[in-house]
């Protein structure tokens, strides 16, 4: 099922924020940027090593007006209990989002049904609640935070400038591309 340029199911979700349990609903993520970043469990292997790169870059993605919100099929105790377990997991300062019910891997498809974990899922919305990228890794396969923010900043960057697109590897700041008849065939 191809998300890019639909909009995200209402939602509400419990979650644990800032060593505090919480819940968040589409209508929290309205108005800005959000990465949905999708991983399979906590207490797990690859999984802290992502949400710790992810948060080494958090305060890039709050300088882009964009908030990250991890889910794993886990509960919100299950998240605080992790925290609790974990000095790295613990300087996490974004939202986990608890999706025991598997309602968000479902309305992203990232479920997988036989192990009841989420795939590693990476969802880029717009503050208008639509997909704007969506990247699906196999559980094995880590990401990079990295590449989410430059990703990210190609969003913003193409939403802002509609009649430029975004060259491989581009970054802000490099050169864009404005389609034309002029470049076909000399690129």
């Amino acid at each position: 099922m191809n998300l890019v340029n639909q909009e995200i199911d209402d939602f509400k979700v419990n979650a644990y924020y800032n060593g505090e349990l919480t819940t968040v609903a589409k209508n929290d993520v309205l108005g800005k940027w959000s990465i949905f970043f999708f991983y399979p469990a906590d207490f797990s292997f690859v999984c802290p090593t992502e949400l710790e790169a992810l948060q080494a870059h958090y305060d890039d993605f709050k300088n882009a007006n964009a908030e990250i919100y991890s889910i794993s099929e886990d509960t919100e105790f299950v998240h605080k209990a992790w925290a609790d377990a974990s000095p790295k997991i613990a300087q996490i300062k974004y939202h986990m989002l608890a999706d025991p019910a598997g309602k968000l891997a479902r309305m992203f498809d990232v479920l997988n049904e036989e192990s009841g974990q989420a795939y590693r899922g990476v969802f880029i919305v717009d503050p208008d609640g639509k997909v704007q990228s969506a990247t699906i890794n196999n559980m094995g396969i880590g990401r990079s935070a990295d590449e989410i923010l430059r990703t990210l900043q190609a969003a913003q960057f193409v939403r802002q400038h509609g009649d430029q697109v975004c060259p491989v590897n581009w970054h802000p700041g490099d050169e864009t591309l404005k389609p034309g008849l002029d470049l076909v065939g000399k690129l």
